[in-house]
């Protein structure tokens, strides 16, 4: 039998005391505490207080230790006196030792004394260990104990009396250890796996604690676990109300019984003595108001769908008593946001092993799961249910006792008929929405699941559905959500979805209004049984009965109300006659055809989609394209004429990549007063830009890469004020027109590969420079203009331009909202000192850069943004065959200053270099791929700690794919008397990176303090006092290996050393002639 893991209680046992309380008798015992000690048992809190007549010994006695090890948190009462009695220290100490041992709780009350003398042990708590150091000459490690121990719950936050009336501070105490203790009860573990992580955010929302009336909304599909969060809430905190109401199934029962009985039952539980006779909703909104306004209640609210719910049950804030708790469960978000709920909370789903415990208690009503087939199994009907508890738990019950053929059986029908139950209950959802929303569900269950949300919107809006609030009402309603600038749904909400269609005819596809299975669509086109229901259909036929069918040129010629067409696979195609004029999107991914059908009307098309097709021009003649936002003609390479553009006014996006005998665009592309994307890469016999491009004002992408006869850009493009992107790599631009500098709008620019035609070298230049610029290239370079004027640019290339000394303008320095700068493959040997304005930089690329010495050495003072609170918390230089800049051990120049000005909380800083030799000042280092080292004692509260340091030297192998990705990773691991996973992360190179392969590169990464130790430096963890005794660093390349590793903590004295083995390593004698090697 396989073990999994299983639920846990925030609590794994009750406690036999909720509190401790610790306090200085004489003091305290006969007020404040006596209070205190009243209104927490008032409460229900079981409490520990010491009988007064224990105090008659030094020592403290057996029963209070015990005490304090059977209770779930101590109540610590630091009084004036406090600090004298040696029975109140020792308690404190075994308080303090328990909380490392067993997370036992520390609540401490600074009862008219100042938390600082406690901490700092000054002022009369200085003459209280005056005394017992004089007492206790023989014990110095007891006095330690307390001492250390004072200090330790000393910075722990605590309440402060402060003037306050004894009765308020009191009440404020009791509702927030009621609150916490809420979160301790335990959990049946099979009410619901998984809930107890998840009830902590909860219970963050609900906050019983406070004073005030909160109205706490949980939201999410069908399934998800809304009524078992809402129960185990209510069951764990309604002792702490003075009423209580469960209204479950309010939408079902309100259209059964109507709102007034839900009233009345509102009422009935929360005063059982009494009887309400309430004849309509208006009645009960009076009486819940009359009757509820000054009691302190707990309602929970379950499944509502209709604002009249809220308007009725809840009604306004003033209705109950402060302190009271409402708790909506609901599948519409937008009910919770119009009535105004003061938080929402949206279960997750199970993660797999969380899934996989919740099947096996349903299935096998146990925890571990049976050996052979069922373990494989199990894992398919997890990956089926996709985390909903709903699933697991009706499949689990379903398959219980049944054996492993059975259970092989039942997932296959499954995979082709949705379980009638869970379709019902994810039918609700449906069943509640408009006819359009309806329609904008199942276009998404069947086409556009994962796909991007401002193209699916501009698609549906073009069928009708009023997309932007459709799509926002299936958010809403728990059915879809947005990922990014993606939609996704659960596969068994598309799974609903599909299921619909299928059922509006069981036996003969073709008379459904969406096809997407590939044996429907085949039966479909190759029986031809198509009607004017179809009205969007996916081609995908790759499976091998299907693959060798013919398309019949009169096979959409039934499909008159076709509206979304995607074809990716269609291998024998005959000629096409007819497409429907209703069609919004026709997606053919390498369409077959010289043009379309010349009886397309393209009068409702949005998106013309046909990538890799044979077309050369898209029709004959001119046709109206009212709707059309979108063309992709991408690698059709036979295109030699576009479209009329003055007939297409709303165009948004044109890409013409790859489309390489274009050699002019028509001047009517000027009327494109929408366009926000043009794409001409790799339009290789593309000479110009007409000079109508000014009409453009929408333009935000401009991409010319790979147009290689492209020489100038017209006047006119200045007058695209928008301009946010612009790519002119590998163009013949030499000398850039100087309006393109002065594009404020202007975020990425790239002039990668910009070199100049061959040209004799320049007689001005130096004559060392001279004999660089031949040695490396017979082209000229490219002339930069003053970059001042790009204001908001954030990603500059500038490889392989031919740049050499002096090329880059000094007041590059000036652009401050830089992030990414690209200077790989260029000559100069020193990069502009200005280079060290550049206060937002955080990536640097320079590989192939061969002729560099150094950088500038403040480079990096600001590679990370200050004060902004979203700043990068990395930093990047990629310095591969750089190898001069390699010379002089310069990784720990740049490593260096650094640290000198960057030292700052919660930064991971690389480096990355040709090189084969771990730095000697690393003085742990291994042969090997990972390397563990010892740390000292208390380090995370060692202040002249700075940070560590790793270095490794790998290399990545040959392989038959050399554009296969090539990654690196490391993972950082503290071990203690826990394993605390810091870091794991690395890097995956592209041809950017210019990675030479079989040959030894370095690595070397800077972990700061705070980043390294994130939460030994945190007094309110549970790690703040967690042995920490040794830390490892792991690595992988792939493909590759990781030959050496070292780790080297750092300090600030190690600033010193660094700057002498610096100049050690600089002096000639140690210094090798580099110069020759390319």
């Amino acid at each position: 039998m396989s073990s999994l893991p299983s639920s846990s209680s925030s609590s794994s046992s009750r406690q036999k005391y909720d509190v401790f309380l610790s306090f200085r008798g004489e003091d305290t015992r006969k007020n404040f505490t006596d209070h205190l000690y009243a209104a927490l048992k008032k409460n229900g809190i079981e409490t520990f207080r010491d009988d007064p007549r224990l105090e008659a010994g030094e020592e403290i006695a057996p029963e209070l230790l015990k005490a304090i090890q059977e209770s779930w948190c101590s109540l610590i009462v630091f009084s004036k006196t406090y600090a004298f009695s040696s029975w109140c220290l020792d308690e404190l100490a075994e308080i303090v030792e328990q909380r490392e041992k067993r997370r036992h709780k520390i609540f401490p009350i600074f009862y008219d004394v100042d938390p600082s003398d406690l901490r700092k042990q000054t002022g009369r708590v200085a003459e209280a260990f005056s005394k017992h150091e004089e007492r206790y000459k023989g014990t110095k490690d007891k006095i330690q104990r307390w001492r250390t121990a004072l200090t330790e719950v000393a910075n722990i936050k605590g309440w402060h009396l402060n003037n306050r009336h004894e009765s308020e501070f009191i009440g404020d105490i009791v509702k927030k250890i009621s609150a916490k203790l809420c979160q301790t009860y335990p959990i049946g573990h099979d009410e619901f796996i998984g809930i107890n992580s998840r009830l902590e955010k909860l219970h963050l929302k609900i906050d019983i604690g406070e004073d005030d009336v909160r109205i706490i909304g949980i939201c999410g599909m069908g399934g998800i676990g809304k009524t078992t969060f809402a129960k185990v809430v209510y069951s764990q905190m309604s002792p702490h109300f003075e009423g209580k109401s469960f209204l479950a199934d309010v939408r079902e029962v309100s259209e059964k019984c109507g709102l007034v009985s839900l009233q009345k039952q509102l009422l009935s539980q929360i005063l059982p003595e009494e009887g309400f006779n309430l004849f309509n909703v208006h009645e009960g909104n009076a009486m819940i108001s009359r009757r509820l306004s000054h009691k302190k209640v707990l309602v929970v609210i379950d499944d509502v769908d209709n604002f009249q719910h809220l308007k009725c049950l809840v009604g306004r804030r003033d209705w109950f008593g402060l302190g009271s708790r409402i708790i909506v469960t609901t599948r519409d978000e937008h009910l919770l946001q119009s009535y105004g709920m003061d938080d929402v909370y949206k279960p997750p789903t199970l993660d797999d092993d969380e899934a996989l415990h919740l099947l096996n208690l349903k299935a096998f009503k146990s925890d571990t799961v049976p050996e052979n087939d069922f373990i494989e199994l199990s894992k398919q009907v997890v990956a089926y249910a996709g985390g909903l508890p709903l699933a697991l738990e009706v499949i689990g019950c379903f398959l219980c006792g049944r054996d492993a053929a059975q259970w092989r059986s039942a997932i296959e029908r499954l995979q082709r008929d949705f379980d009638k139950e869970i379709h019902d209950r994810l039918l609700i959802s449906f069943d509640g929405l408009e006819e359009t929303e309806k329609n904008i569900f199942l276009d998404i269950a069947c086409f556009f699941k994962g796909g991007e949300k401002d193209f699916v919107t501009n698609i549906l809006d073009g069928c009708g559905f009023f997309a932007e609030i459709g799509i926002n009402r299936l958010i809403e309603k728990s059915l879809i959500k947005v990922w990014g600038k993606f939609l996704w749904m659960h596969d068994l909400l598309q799974e609903m979805g599909r299921k619909i269609v299928r059922q509006k005819s069981l036996d003969e596809p073709g008379k459904r209004c969406r096809l997407w299975e590939e044996n429907d669509v085949y039966h479909v086109l190759t029986k031809n049984t198509a009607t004017d229901a179809i009205e969007g259909m996916i081609i995908d036929n790759k499976g091998e009965q299907n693959n060798m069918f013919t398309l019949n040129a009169d096979a959409f010629l039934n499909m008159k109300k076709l509206r979304l067409l995607k074809v990716f696979y269609l291998p024998v195609t005959r000629d096409l006659k007819y497409l429907s004029n209703e069609l919004r999107l026709l997606d053919w991914s390498g369409y077959p055809f010289r043009s379309l059908p010349s009886s397309f009307q393209p009068d409702n098309l949005v998106a013309l989609l046909l990538p890799y097709s044979h077309i050369e021009q898209l029709w004959m003649g001119d046709r109206t394209l009212p709707k059309l936002k979108l063309v992709n003609l991408q690698g059709s390479k036979n295109l030699i004429k576009t479209l009329d553009f003055t007939r297409a006014r709303y165009l948004e996006s044109l890409i013409l990549e790859g489309c390489s005998r274009i050699v002019e665009l028509p001047s009517s592309i000027g009327h494109l007063s929408n366009l926000v994307l043009l794409n001409l890469k790799d339009c290789s016999n593309l000479v110009n830009l007409p000079s109508s491009i000014n009409g453009l004002k929408c333009l935000k992408t401009l991409n010319l890469s790979g147009c290689s006869k492209v020489e100038t850009l017209p006047e006119n493009l200045q007058h695209v004020e928008f301009l946010e992107e612009l790519d002119l790599s590998k163009t013949a631009i030499r000398k850039p027109p100087s309006f393109i500098f002065q594009f404020k709008s202007l975020k990425v620019l790239s002039f990668n590969g910009c070199k100049g035609p061959p040209s004799k070298v320049r007689l001005n230049l130096p004559s060392l420079f001279n004999v660089l610029q031949r040695r490396s290239s017979d082209s000229m370079a490219l002339m930069l203009p003053s970059l001042s004027g790009l204001s908001s640019i954030t990603n500059l290339n500038l490889s392989d331009c031919n740049l050499g000394e002096g090329a880059i303008p000094s007041d590059i320095g000036c652009l401050s909202s830089l992030k990414v700068l690209d200077l790989s493959g260029n000559h100069f040997v020193y990069l502009p000192a200005t280079l060290n304005r550049l206060s937002k930089l955080h990536l640097l690329r320079l590989s192939d850069c061969r002729e560099l010495k150094s950088l500038p050495e403040l480079l990096l003072t600001d590679i990370y943004p200050t004060g902004e609170p979203n700043s990068t918390i990395w930093g990047y230089i990629a310095g591969f065959n750089c190898y001069k800049l390699a010379k002089k051990n310069n990784t720990l120049t740049m490593l260096k200053n650094h640290l000198k000005v960057s030292n700052k909380a919660g930064r991971l800083f690389d480096i990355f270099i040709t090189g084969s030799e771990i730095p000697e000042w690393f003085c742990h280092q291994r042969d090997e791929s990972s390397i563990k080292i010892p740390l000292p004692p208390n380090i995370g509260h060692d202040n002249q700690l700075m940070g560590v340091a790793f270095c490794c030297v790998f290399v990545f192998a040959s392989t038959d794919d050399d554009d296969r990705s090539k990654c690196i990773f490391c993972k950082a691991v503290i071990h203690g008397r826990n394993i605390l996973d810091l870091n794991d992360s690395g890097y995956g190179f592209d041809r950017e990176d210019r990675l030479s392969l079989d040959m030894e590169h370095l690595w070397l990464r800077y972990y700061s303090r705070d980043m390294i130790f994130p939460l030994l430096s945190s007094s309110s963890t549970d790690w703040a006092n967690q042995e920490c005794n040794e830390i490892e660093f792991s690595t992988r390349a792939s493909p590759g290996q990781v030959k050496k590793c070292g780790v080297q903590i750092m300090y600030e004295k190690d600033l010193e050393e660094m700057e002498e083995l610096q100049e050690e390593h600089n002096s000639p004698s140690n210094s090798a002639d580099l110069d020759d090697i390319h």
